[in-house]
């Protein structure tokens, strides 16, 4: 009988592109603590020993960026020129322009509100176009695909080993990947592989590191009913890895998605999230998606869900609306679409709303995932509609 694998990684926040993505969240997060209503669409580039912030941003606040990039950098751990980077003495180069005006336009005011009547709730649109995909299963506890959970549970406690000093001559890069194997109800019954690799001091042995990686982080992390003496292990898989982060590799915001949803295993509608405020639908509107399908699999109707939204730039109200249950769930896909649709207000303001987004939240959400994060405390992930959903299965 075939095997039937699926593989998904995480990468730590060491990593060159999830460097990039914490320090322009936590620029984000320092605007929104001083003006919730920052607009902010903030980028960074990242290669040895520079460090380039860019983009759009509208805001009352003022922040200190090259404070805030070099102590971002400091708590991931580049904190010496051995390691390849130095949080110190980086060159940090800005350039930052407000928000387009015609953007503006449309997110101030949406489309709706401009046919209204004088005197009605003025409603904001979307800062773009796009599509945006939100999915869960009941696979794990986290409802997230069994391969991305455990490789970001290997990527967090690969961090944890190094920060905590347990294996004191890891370096803060690294990368995990797992291979699930799945039988033929879709259910994941065994880990095929299991991949990392991690930056390391120049004075460890190849088989040392094998054997820490082995103990610290992968036994500990792994279910030993999901593993067998035929699961393959790798670590370090070309027997060197000092050169890392920046040093390595140039690092952007934005060019690890995948990594940030589900891992390749449901669909992604190619927009970013890290450096973008609540009214860029890329990101909130990925967030309400996954909040709906969450719940709506929590509430019973379905095994595995998969929503999608549309929408077009400066018009509130979504486009279109589509479910996807692939074949598991009780109710037909249509029903679906309106039990959202009355229990779900999916205008940007409405999601603003619903999940609270105006608040400092986002720097955490920056390496490791931004689902199925049993480790934060994220508004998208509550499971606080799942009662009222259920009269719909009564």
């Amino acid at each position: 009988m075939n095997k039937r694998l699926f593989t998904s990684e995480s990468v730590t926040e060491g990593h060159p592109d999830k460097m990039c993505d914490a320090i322009s969240d936590a620029i984000l997060d320092a605007l929104i603590k001083e003006d919730p209503l920052s607009r902010v669409a903030c980028e960074t580039a990242i290669t040895t020993g520079l460090v380039m912030v860019m983009g759009e941003i509208t805001t009352t606040a003022y922040v200190d960026i090259p404070k805030i990039v070099r102590d971002t950098i400091r708590e991931i751990g580049y904190t010496r020129a051995k390691f390849g980077f130095d949080a110190d003495t980086c060159g940090v180069i800005t350039s930052i322009d407000e928000q387009s005006p015609d953007i503006a336009l449309g997110v101030n005011e949406s489309l709706e509100t401009k046919w209204q009547t004088i005197g009605q709730i003025k409603a904001s649109g979307a800062g773009d176009q796009g599509m945006m995909f939100g999915f869960a299963t009941n696979e794990t506890t986290e409802f997230m695909p069994y391969p991305i959970a455990l490789a970001h549970r290997l990527a967090r406690k690969l961090t944890e080993v190094r920060k905590k000093g347990i294996l004191s001559y890891l370096r803060p890069d690294g990368k995990t990947q797992v291979t699930m194997e799945y039988d033929e109800e879709d259910k994941a019954v065994r880990v095929e592989a299991i991949v990392v690799s991690t930056q390391h001091d120049a004075n460890i042995s190849q088989d040392q590191i094998y054997q820490d990686i082995k103990k610290y982080v992968i036994v500990p992390v792994v279910p030993e009913n999901m593993m067998d003496k035929d699961t393959i292990i790798l670590v370090n898989p070309t027997g060197r890895f000092v050169i890392g982060g920046p040093h390595g590799d140039s690092g952007v915001t934005g060019r690890k998605i995948i990594v940030d949803t589900y891992g390749g295993y449901a669909r992604h509608g190619g927009g970013a999230f890290s450096g973008k405020d609540c009214t860029k639908v890329d990101r909130s509107a990925t967030y309400a998606a996954r909040y709906v399908a969450k719940n709506i699999v929590a509430a019973g109707f379905a095994k595995k869900c998969e929503i999608q939204l549309a929408y077009a730039i400066g018009v509130a109200k979504p486009v279109s609306i589509r479910v996807d249950t692939f074949g598991t769930s009780k109710l037909s896909e249509q029903y679906l679409i309106q039990i959202i649709e009355e229990n779900f207000d999916l205008s940007p303001d409405g999601i603003i709303e619903m999940l609270d987004l105006r608040k400092p939240i986002y720097k955490q959400t920056a390496a490791y995932g931004h689902f199925g994060r049993e480790d934060l405390s994220l508004p998208w992930e509550k499971l606080d509609r799942v009662k009222e959903l259920r009269k719909y299965l009564q």
